[in-house]
């Protein structure tokens, strides 16, 4: 859009997800979204490492999301951003960023295993940042799917109210279409482009009865949540399908109900009404509440209107190193607009920044605009300093928003360049891709020199290391993956550390008492400082940021330390010696490894949580490989013909597990892992 051009209106734009478990078929359904709207004209399927929104090689040979695409289409009127994330745990930050900055989302669901691991996750994410959803049941046309299943499989792990909107036309081979529960009509689709179909308003005769039932309980479900459509439902009152509809529209937005819709994206079936459900039920910038942040100067709650004339707020939700080297940061703008000619402000950094493009993003093209107002999410060059999760804003209407939330690594691996004069070379290169990945951390080891890098999990530092070789052009070796252990206390303990130097032109005394309890696990760390100790809050923080430091490197191998109290109880100066911040933070400093010495240190092992799913008939042979690996069941599910078994084992244990796995059941399982926690081991 010109610089001259009449702003859309918000109402219009739809910022939406598409997310789900790993092989549900999210990138599928993207596809068919983007030719059904003409955005492209040949559907690139992902088992052919075709597809559009997969356009990293690494994504295109695994055939797997490994990072989240942008892209914009329009359809029926509305200019609907689509952002399509990962299902693999490894990559669940992006998810995580991705719904941080949208409106809305679709979840999809495999019609024959229902909710799996990471569909949970996702949704759970979905539930942190209050995201309107709707559901997609998808692959309807495989043996062994069963729309009821899968439906009831949602309704037994979340708590919104789950209502069908359509019904399937058969099932596995014979599925052929829906039925739409609103205008009771049936669609069918027998070719192989998605936006060809045909309409009957008179049933399938097997399914009319079905039908019935299925829309009586969904206008009753709307009805629950709404009260307009509640009193005339009890009244026995017709009511229209646009009034059905603006109902449903309101307690989807609210976040009461989710829609159920279905389909079978590699056959093509299913598609068109997914994209009216979008448009029709999930929010515009304009339905949701607006953005709330606070002003850096005076820590007062600051509120922005969704209005493109109003002060400028965006956030920086992901940061990509571009084809061309330069930083492309993803931007949603909350309020206000952006153009090429306009600085922004950084208030976290206290930077005012130059932008130099703006574009609306295509998967990795770019189509270039001039400005851009607020409901937006673009691609933007020229911030040189800003990073994932900073605000942008005017430099007179200052905010700062919530930033996003991150992840700990628990994988390690060296990697050393082949040739030594690529030593730096590859110090660049890990700072570029930390600068991408807020999970992706990386050190020089003190003892060896090696460079060290840290992850989310042994796919992760796999693709990390193959963009290495392939992108950044630099051969290197790796190392054995290690996790990235922790430490703890196990006993209360007590004690003091002194800053304490002497000599002929300085003296210099602080003599810091401390408390430490071990705290229950997964609890972090806390500190305080007991009230009345001292008056300035400058050394308050002083004391805090000293034992927070201080407990970055343990008492026994230098690992982080985590799952403790500390209580700052005294702090005594010297008459006539120099007393300021740094003399406190160093006593603190001190008082920690003196104490925590004493308070029976131990050192933990990061504890991963497993699900396997499996066919019945391999249960055992899988609770026993678990079993060699330390692991613990602690849930087995019966679900169809499969089995799905809740683990929990040291991830240290767990490496290599995938190809164990694979060969017990002959590829027929699959299984995922997420950090739990840290225990003693």
């Amino acid at each position: 859009m010109a610089a001259k051009d009449k702003p859309k209106g918000m109402e219009r734009i739809r910022n939406i997800g598409i997310i789900a478990h790993i092989d549900a078929g999210k990138t599928t359904v993207s596809e068919r979204l983007l030719y059904v709207t003409g955005k492209i004209h040949k559907i690139g399927e992902v088992h052919d490492g075709a597809a559009v929104m997969d356009y990293m090689i690494q994504e295109q040979e695994r055939g797997i999301t490994i990072t989240s695409a942008v892209t914009t289409f329009e359809w029926k009127g509305r200019d609907v951003h689509v952002i399509d994330t990962p299902g693999h745990v490894d990559f669940t930050i992006e998810v995580e960023r991705s719904l941080r900055v949208l409106d809305g989302a679709v979840v999809v669901f495999d019609g024959v295993s229902g909710v799996e691991p990471q569909s949970e996750t996702v949704w759970h994410q979905a539930d942190k940042y209050r995201v309107p959803r709707i559901a997609f049941i998808n692959k309807l046309d495989r043996i062994g799917a069963d729309f009821e299943k899968a439906v009831d499989s949602m309704r037994g792990r979340f708590t919104q109210k789950i209502v069908p909107i359509q019904i399937p036309i058969g099932a596995e081979s014979d599925f052929a279409g829906v039925i739409d529960l609103m205008e009771m009509r049936a669609m069918t689709w027998d070719g192989d482009d998605p936006s060809e179909f045909e309409t009957m308003e008179e049933l399938p005769a097997a399914l009319a009865d079905m039908a019935g039932v299925m829309r009586e309980e969904m206008i009753s479900a709307i009805a629950d949540f709404d009260e307009t459509i509640g009193d005339r439902f009890l009244m026995g009152e017709d009511i229209s399908v646009e009034e059905l509809k603006d109902a449903l529209r309101r307690v989807t937005i609210s976040g009461d109900v989710v829609p159920v819709l279905c389909g079978s994206a590699l056959r093509n079936k299913g598609i068109p009404p997914l994209l009216d459900a979008i448009s029709d039920y999930l929010p515009s910038p304009k339905d949701v509440p607006q953005v709330v942040g606070v002003n850096p100067r005076t820590g007062e709650s600051v509120t922005m209107p969704h209005d493109p004339r109003g002060p400028l707020c965006g956030l920086v939700f992901k940061v990509q190193v571009a084809d061309d080297g330069r930083r492309l940061a993803y931007v949603r703008i909350y309020s206000g607009s952006l153009d090429e000619k306009s600085d922004v402000f950084n208030p976290a950094r206290n930077k005012k920044e130059k932008l130099s493009r703006i574009f609306m993003m295509h998967a990795r093209e770019r189509i270039r605009v001039e400005e851009i107002g607020a409901g937006n999410v673009v691609g933007v060059l020229g911030l040189k300093d800003t990073g994932t999760g900073d605000t942008i804003c005017d430099a007179d209407n200052q905010i700062v928003l919530e930033r996003i939330g991150g992840y700990e690594p628990v994988i390690s691996m060296a990697v050393e360049a082949d040739a030594q004069s690529d030593r730096e070379k590859l110090q660049e290169t890990l700072a570029r891709i930390g600068d991408e990945d807020p999970t992706f951390r990386f050190r020089e080891d003190e003892g060896t020199g090696q460079m060290v890098m840290s992850g989310m999990g042994e796919l992760h530092l796999d693709i990390v290391a193959d963009r290495i070789r392939r992108d950044f052009g630099i051969p290197v070796r790796v190392g054995r993956p290690q996790v990235v252990y922790a430490e703890t206390i196990t006993t209360d303990a007590s004690g003091f550390g002194e800053c304490d130097i002497f000599n002929d032109d300085v003296k210099i005394y602080c003599k810091l008492s401390l408390v430490v309890k071990p705290a229950a696990r997964g609890a972090g760390v806390t500190c305080t400082v007991q009230p009345g100790l001292l008056a300035q809050p400058n050394y308050q923080n002083a004391a805090r940021v000293g034992v927070v430091e201080a407990l970055q490197g343990g008492v026994l191998h230098g690992y982080t330390m985590t799952d403790i109290d500390a209580v700052v109880t005294g702090i005594e100066q010297r008459e006539g010696c120099q007393f300021n911040e740094t003399v406190v933070k160093i006593a603190a400093m001190n008082a920690v490894r003196e104490v925590c010495g004493q308070a029976g240190p131990a050192r933990m092992a990061p504890i991963g949580l497993i699900n396997v799913v499996c066919p019945a008939d391999t249960m055992g042979d899988v609770i026993a490989t678990l079993q060699a690996r330390r692991g613990s069941v602690t849930n087995m599910e019966e679900r169809g013909a499969t089995k799905i078994i809740e683990a929990e084992a040291p991830v240290e244990r767990m490496f290599g597990y995938s190809t164990e796995l694979r060969s017990v059941t002959q590829g027929r399982a699959t299984f995922s892992m997420v950090f739990g926690r840290y225990d003693i081991e």
